[in-house]
């Protein structure tokens, strides 16, 4: 286990630390949150890694001074989640609960948290090199819009004052910044690291660069930043994207082009690390949520090429899809067997989008040169491969396990990966279906169609309602044929741009939801970095700069979210 305290490191025998790791969540050794991830990852290199997890920033920052400064570098995140995302609600009301901490006990981090910690870390260790990363961090890469505050944020390099970022999925990175830094400090060296990102004052001259609009003209002129966000979308959706240089007054932020997306060989070395499954030791009897949530589920593939316009998926873990081989799975499969409390019920075999375990563009030389977002919206890529051969039989091999009585799928199911109006796209998706519906679910079928109406589905990017009618036609159809009970359950999104009162009283009376009974519906939050956050504030489509209806009164978005429940 990594070590949190003074105490631990003494008895590890250390007498140096190469990283220290801050983040905003209580530290859990599994490999659903991201800095296990990237720590087994250092760790098995080498590199001797210490943990802060959620370190005290109120009192007299003991927390930032107890392991003294590190050999090499500081790394910060938030956590699994953006800090302001975990803090607060759509109405922006403070939540009660945190369910990455023990107990669920709220307040135990910051808001903005990963610029309150490099800040303190800057300010007690100035020479000391911070890089931050995780979800906060990548998603506010550039200049942003933040609900919260109801502006537009710089980069968080800006405003934290960190020297560097890794932006997106970190193994990879991590490891070439930390062979870096160990070999030399010199910062040209640094700044050469794909995926990393980082300010620096004068003026940028490296050759092909793509410059957006600077932050200060962001600032004056919605447009100019909707016009950068579709750049840095369909760089950030392409296999071989661009630098991208964003201005400021008196320098430049420079975002790096991703490493190609990862082999199944090097997905299989990032899950194949000595985990424990567990909390930290120091958490001894301490409930915490989000752990049991994630303790008896396996992660099959990173990436998803859904491209809903409200998702961050993409811009974090990139469109496509890299997936672990069937060995890799099985043998993590084996290994929740000695897991305390498991009882063969597996949680969720699943992903970003469960049902995308390899697939992929039919000729790569296509995809290698593709600039589109999503593969499946506004009609499914033609030549994406979307047969789902791969994961039935991923499914009855792990069903095959001794020892496993349950194999749940609890990630969110793509429909249309199966479905299109005529019925079922090729002759695996019907043993998909009944396959999902007999044997890997508890009795609902959670489904995300979003909307009822094609005006506002097109600014979610997201296919017509009609397809869920496909759904239900062949859902009840299994069912009934089983004699079996089971519930197919869609979730809905009220006061997303384009959504009026009309467009929510239609979806509410929607003959296709009669007997279905409806309880998930969420009020849109406008989350940084995304298509969906950028019409909220600007009005505008950045995909052409149309005008887009936004519902920004706080009491007619509660009107439009109660609304359906009000009908029925």
């Amino acid at each position: 286990m990594f070590p949190t305290s003074v105490k631990e490191v003494n008895a590890l025998g250390w007498d140096y630390i190469d990283i220290i790791f801050f983040t905003g969540d209580a530290f859990i050794d599994h490999p659903s949150f991201g800095t296990a991830a990237v720590a087994r990852w250092l760790q098995k290199f080498g590199y001797r890694i210490a943990i802060v997890p959620q370190p005290n920033w109120r009192d007299d920052l003991r927390d930032f001074k107890k392991l003294g400064a590190p050999r090499l570098y500081f790394a910060v995140n938030s956590g699994a989640m953006d800090s302001m995302v975990n803090h607060y609600t759509a109405s922006r009301r403070l939540r009660s609960d945190d369910a990455y901490t023990p107990g669920g006990k709220a307040g135990q981090r910051p808001d903005y948290a990963v610029t309150v910690y490099t800040r303190i870390l800057k300010e007690l260790y100035p020479d000391v090199p911070v890089l931050i990363g995780g979800i906060e961090a990548s998603l506010r890469r550039l200049t942003h819009y933040d609900y919260w505050q109801d502006r537009l944020f710089p980069s968080i390099l800006n405003m934290s004052g960190a020297d560097y970022l890794c932006y997106g999925m970190g193994e990879r990175t991590m490891l070439e910044f930390t062979r870096t830094i160990e070999r030399t400090r010199n910062p040209h060296a640094l700044k050469k690291i794909p995926q990393i990102a980082f300010y620096q004052k004068g003026t940028c001259k490296v050759k092909d660069a793509l410059f957006l609009h600077s932050y200060e003209e962001c600032l004056k002129d919605k447009r100019a930043f909707a016009e950068n966000f579709h750049i840095f979308e369909t760089h950030a959706n392409m296999m071989h994207p661009q630098t991208l240089v964003e201005p400021y007054k008196d320098g430049y932020v420079q975002l790096n082009p991703t490493w190609p997306p990862c082999t199944m060989e090097e997905m299989d070395e990032y899950w194949d690390l000595p985990y424990t499954k567990l909390p930290h030791p120091r958490y001894k009897g301490k409930h915490i949520p989000a752990y049991e949530m994630v303790k008896y589920s396996i992660n099959i593939h990173r990436g998803c090429f859904g491209g809903c316009n409200f998702c961050t998926i993409a811009a974090q873990q990139g469109k496509f899809i890299q997936s672990r081989s069937e060995t890799s799975i099985l043998k993590e499969v084996e290994g929740l067997k000695k897991l305390p409390g498991f009882a063969g019920n597996i949680s969720d075999v699943g992903a970003p989008s469960a049902n995308m375990y390899r697939m992929h563009g039919k000729d790569q030389a296509l995809c290698s040169k593709c600039r589109r977002k999503s593969c499946l919206f506004p009609a499914p890529c033609k030549n994406m491969n979307l047969s789902h051969e791969h994961l039935l039989h991923l499914y009855h091999s792990i069903g095959q396990v001794k020892g496993i009585r349950h194999a749940y799928i609890g990630s969110g199911v793509r429909y249309d990966l199966f479905l299109n109006e005529k019925g079922f796209i090729d002759e695996t998706g019907y043993p998909y279906l009944k396959e999902l519906i007999l044997e890997h679910t508890s009795g609902r079928l959670k489904v995300a169609p979003e909307h009822t109406e094609d005006k506002v589905l097109k600014y979610m990017a997201k296919p017509s309602f009609r397809l869920f009618g496909v759904l239900r036609r062949e859902f009840d159809r299994i069912v009934r044929s089983s004699g079996k009970h089971c519930e197919l359950v869609p979730y809905f999104i009220s006061s997303h741009p384009g959504c009026t009162m009309k467009e929510m009283q239609k979806l509410s009376e929607n003959p296709a939801l009669k007997g279905i009974y409806m309880d998930q519906v969420q009020d849109f939050t406008p989350t940084p970095m995304t298509t969906s956050s950028v019409m909220f504030y600007t009005g505008l489509d950045p995909k052409n700069l149309q005008p887009v209806f936004v519902e920004r009164d706080p009491q007619r978005k509660k009107q439009q979210k109660s609304f359906f429940f009000k009908k029925k």
